[in-house]
């Protein structure tokens, strides 16, 4: 039997991938012990997992990354939440791996102080990520431009020149709060933003085909593990069933990114079309009066297998999450 510690942000579309993994542990007789938001303690017991709240002002932090401005504040915002938070999941982890004495730690990627705790714990440790991995390579155009991936010498010349660009723009943002957490640790200091995710003996990486760039030359301690599709057990509500138009699915990123006008775009677009149309908000519920439309159901959450099973089309904000979802589903 081997013995797991588990650190992930409150966050659903962070915790539900992992969900059926560590289900699967369990099944084969490992003890594994989740340590996540209070949000999402009661989500992860009734899954069955062995789930204990962390320190609740981790939470009190804000992460906001629906900042106005170019991609640059947004990600420089967004990263001075999470670091900010890192000093408290630091201290919460530390204290966890002295009480459970874990053989493996598994932080996810937006755990910073966890991560460094992991590390400095000397255990074998793992990143969770649930989305793309952020590493060069042979023919993977660079990380958040939204390119196509290079073909000929221009565009191998393209990716050459500007991967060190967006590597600086991320190390500017996250490496000075991130080695200041790790000189509290005892760790020595990163040089690269990248060498944060290479540290971790694994970076598991809950995705793969069909979104995932070919990749030929990843990393030794990169693992494509896949998607892992997971919601929370739900009757499926009585509405869904009935006969009707087809379903159209539009949801919203589950953790509040201001999103909210893609719902009321989506709205006004469907409203006088012969579908039915779930609009499901999420943490934007309460942030936005949607326009009057006889075809339109406005909910905060609906587990989204059931309404996929129905749905024609989904129109979402492209969280990994929602997208494995709907292809999974042929929809």
């Amino acid at each position: 039997m081997t013995r797991y510690l588990v650190h992930c942000s409150t966050a659903a579309g962070h915790l539900f991938p992992l969900i059926p993994g560590l289900l699967a542990l369990q099944e084969r007789g490992h003890d594994v012990r989740l340590r996540v938001g209070a949000a999402l303690v009661d989500t992860a017991r009734r899954a069955g997992l062995r789930a204990e709240p962390f320190d609740p002002r981790i939470d009190e932090i804000v992460v906001r990354d629906d900042a106005a401005g170019s991609g640059a504040d947004q990600l420089r915002l967004a990263l001075a939440g999470l670091m900010a938070r890192g000093p408290f999941e630091r201290a919460d982890l530390t204290a966890a791996i002295d009480a459970v004495d874990p053989d493996v730690v598994l932080v996810d990627t937006n755990a910073y102080g966890a991560a460094v705790a992991a590390q400095a714990s000397g255990r074998p440790w793992a990143i969770t990520l649930p989305s793309l991995v952020a590493l060069p390579g042979r023919g993977i155009p660079p990380y958040g431009l939204g390119l196509a991936p290079a073909r000929g010498p221009l565009g191998w010349a393209r990716d050459r020149a500007l991967w060190p660009l967006v590597i600086r723009q991320y190390g500017r943002a996250m490496l000075p709060p991130l080695n200041a957490l790790r000189a509290g640790a005892g760790l020595p200091a990163l040089t690269n933003p990248l060498e944060h995710f290479l540290s971790a003996d694994r970076l598991l990486v809950l995705a793969g085909d069909p979104l995932e760039y070919p990749r030929v030359d990843a990393p030794a301690n990169v693992s494509f593990v896949g998607a892992q599709i997971w919601d929370p057990p739900a009757a499926v509500p009585d509405w869904l069933t009935e006969p009707g138009d087809p379903w159209v699915l539009v949801t919203m990123s589950t953790d509040y990114q201001g999103d909210e006008r893609l719902a009321e775009v989506a709205v006004e677009a469907l409203r006088d079309e012969p579908v039915r149309v779930l609009v499901t908000l999420a943490d934007a519920h309460g942030r936005v009066d949607l326009p009057a439309a006889a075809n339109v159901r406005t909910e905060r959450f609906v587990p989204h297998g059931p309404v996929l099973a129905r749905a024609a089309a989904v129109v979402c904000h492209g969280g990994m999450g929602i997208v494995h979802k709907a292809l999974a589903a042929g929809v």
